[in-house]
């Protein structure tokens, strides 16, 4: 009871907040956790609606035979016979239905009075003191409580016929919470009385004797006629919930196959082919549960419903959690008495129960779920349903954020934030994916556009070059957050990027630029570099383009060591950059250059030492020679994929000689990595 009573706050909570329509838990399910994991549940929810016919159906069934012991036999003859009258008139429709369950209500009012009173006049403290005491009884508590909880899950039937009701804010909650009290009170009531009114042994062997001798005299038969009226009222509203609930399913074509299943009839839009699927399955399942013997078939069905019907309430009570932990504007219940805590306290039990139940079935029906899940998020929903996990994630990543300003960056922590200056992508796709190589899902990257142009069609030109930039990323799988501004002047907007770009604590720590080709850019684009190191960012200049290889082909990596604090930077993103399968198979091989013999032994032994502390698998290769840099260069990495090579930005005035030497260097070497650390980045911390 404590279960249903956190589902039933999570479901007033949502329900009050959202309009709910046909589909009831799914519904509610999906709106709020989105397709997948309303798909998911949605068919789990079904089949618990599905298998709960049968369930009851059985029950009624038996108590039948029980009470006349002459149809023994007959057990799944009474079944059948039984589910084909509820079929004809849940066929005839919701209407006529619902009205049959009034009078099934007046035969549970008769027949609990009837037993109640009854129950009153053979109090005996004594006997109650005596059953009170612990017994093994016939099954351990977790058993008996897999066959007992379908009895409290009839909440279900009220919200997953939310389709046909005037105004399901209001009678869900008040329906719903009242039902649960008032049940709870019988249950616990009707559980005193009977263990005041009768001994233990009594109770193991004939219980449904127990209730009718409980009775007051002359009324035996309102009991019997409340047991069938409970199980049956029970059937009947799991036959109209459960086409529902596959009916709105089928609607929202998360998986195609029960897209059939979402018709309704012409005139009254009645789930027909859904009922008819309900119908067959039910049928099979009380021939499977007859071959088992009534009552071991019966407990089977009981077990499966339960762990259906836990798993459901599980999601219900998380999306309720989602809805408030999120703080999403837009939940704002009119049912006051919720908190998140109690949602979480639901799910939390849901999840506890079902292992306590059957580690091996809770698994199980976890496992098909997830697959459920998968399935359902593998293909692209066309459906948007507005649901609150952008407002769950947005939460988390606003606290996150706060938590990250809070603590204090530490070189051992450091990770790529990436801003790259793409320019149109289309023409420099090499620089977007070396930032991609770059990062090797250990950051962010933001891919940047700057757009030359203002006046009245600035934000015009603004959209355009954002729409082209997003279906770019998307086109190629790129992992991206694209950023385009339109400003007249290239270089003022280069700047402010650089200033402002970011978001709280996650600001850029990286800059990726291309190469420039015309010599009139060189003193501009030598004064960003300056700027960028400035506001403490590492820069990494792209020069040239990687050589054609096969995909997955074995590459080399050179990384020219001149100095501790590019030569740590360069190293991680040499090891970044061999994590992508592209580059996997790479050889690092990091080479310094020294001017004579007796400096070779010390640049070796330090290399060595710093190869381990990086616990990076490399080659060290120390080059003696007096000639100038880039002739060595030429000589010992010609051939290398890719040279990773320090610099420090310009001074002004020394763009010339900057340039050159690098351009040398480029025609000598191809595609180089030029890298410039802000210090951030310790290969040794």
């Amino acid at each position: 009871e404590v279960i249903v009573l956190l589902t039933a706050l999570s479901l007033a909570a949502v329900s009050t907040n959202t309009p709910v329509r046909g589909g009831g838990a799914y519904f509610v399910i999906s709106r709020v956790l989105g397709p997948s994991f309303g798909g998911a549940i949605g068919v789990g929810l079904y089949l618990a609606q599905a298998v709960s016919i049968p369930f009851y159906v059985i029950g009624f069934a038996e108590s039948v035979v029980r009470t006349f012991p002459g149809c023994s036999e007959y057990l799944e003859v009474v079944a059948l016979s039984t589910l084909g009258l509820l079929f004809v008139i849940v066929l005839v429709g919701a209407r006529w239905a619902i009205r049959t369950q009034f009078l099934v209500m007046g035969a549970l009012v008769l027949s609990i009075l009837a037993f109640m009173l009854g129950g009153i006049f053979r109090l005996d403290p004594a006997r109650l003191a005596a059953n009170w005491r612990a017994s093994a009884g016939s099954g351990g508590f977790w058993v008996v409580f897999a066959i007992y909880f379908p009895a409290v899950t009839g909440i279900m039937a009220g919200v997953n016929l939310s389709g046909d009701l005037r105004d399901p804010a209001r009678s869900l909650v008040r329906g719903t919470l009242a039902a649960i009290v008032v049940g709870a009170l019988v249950y616990a009531a009707e559980i005193v009385l009977l263990g005041a009114g009768h001994g233990r042994q009594e109770l193991i062997d004939r219980p449904f004797q127990s209730l009718l001798a409980q009775a007051l005299p002359g009324t035996a038969f309102l009991v019997v006629a409340g047991v069938f009226a409970a199980t049956l009222s029970s059937a009947l509203g799991s036959l109209l919930s459960a086409p529902r609930v596959l009916q709105a399913l089928a609607r929202d074509r998360i998986y195609p196959v029960l897209a059939p299943f979402g018709a309704g009839s012409w005139e009254t839009n009645e789930p027909r082919r859904a009922l008819y699927l309900s119908v067959l399955l039910a049928l099979a399942i009380i021939h499977f549960a007859a071959a088992r013997g009534g009552g071991a078939g019966f407990n089977f069905v009981a077990s499966v419903v339960t762990m259906l019907f836990l798993i459901t309430y599980g999601m219900l009570n998380l999306a309720a959690f989602v809805e408030s932990f999120g703080r999403n504007p837009s939940f704002r219940p009119r049912f006051r008495f919720y908190h998140w805590g109690t949602a979480l306290a639901g799910m939390a039990g849901c999840g506890v129960v079902m292992v306590l139940i059957d580690p091996w079935a809770g698994a199980a029906a976890f496992l098909i779920v997830g697959v459920l899940y998968l399935e359902a998020g593998r293909r692209s929903m066309a459906a948007s349903f507005g649901d609150a996990r952008r407002g769950f994630v947005f939460s988390l990543v606003v606290r996150g954020l706060r938590k990250l300003e809070e603590l204090k960056p530490h070189p051992k922590n450091w990770r790529p934030i990436i801003l790259v200056f793409s320019g149109n992508p289309l023409t420099r796709p090499t620089l977007v994916q070396f930032a991609i190589w770059l990062e090797a899902g250990r950051g962010i990257i933001s891919v940047a556009q700057i757009v030359a142009g203002g006046g009245d069609r600035m934000a015009l030109r603004h959209e355009e070059a954002l729409k082209g930039l997003e279906g770019y990323s998307r086109r190629r799988g790129l992992d991206v957050f694209p950023q385009v501004v339109v400003w007249p002047d290239f270089d003022a907007a280069l700047r402010i990027l650089l200033q402002s770009h970011s978001l709280g604590p996650m600001k850029p720590n990286l800059v990726l630029l291309g190469w420039p080709r015309e010599r009139q850019r060189w003193k501009a684009y030598a004064r960003n570099l300056r700027i960028a190191a400035a506001l403490g960012k590492s820069i990494v200049c792209l020069v040239g383009e990687p050589p054609q290889t096969a995909p997955f082909l074995p590459r080399r990596v050179d990384l020219w060591w001149r100095g501790q604090r590019n030569g740590s930077l360069m190293l991680i993103l040499a090891y970044l950059l061999t994590n992508n399968p592209e580059w996997r198979h790479s050889h690092i091989r990091v080479l310094r250059l020294v001017e004579d013999e007796k400096a070779r032994e010390p640049a070796y032994r330090a290399l060595q030492c710093l190869a381990r502390a990086s616990r990076m698998d490399v080659e060290i290769a120390v080059v003696v020679s007096t000639d100038a840099f880039p002739e060595v260069a030429a000589r010992f990495s010609t051939n290398a994929d890719v040279v990773f090579l320090g610099f420090v930005p310009p001074e002004e005035g020394g763009e010339e000689d900057f340039f050159d030497f690098y351009g040398k260097l480029e025609t000598e070497l191809g595609c180089m990595l030029l890298v410039s650390s802000s210090g951030q980045a310790d290969l040794l911390a």
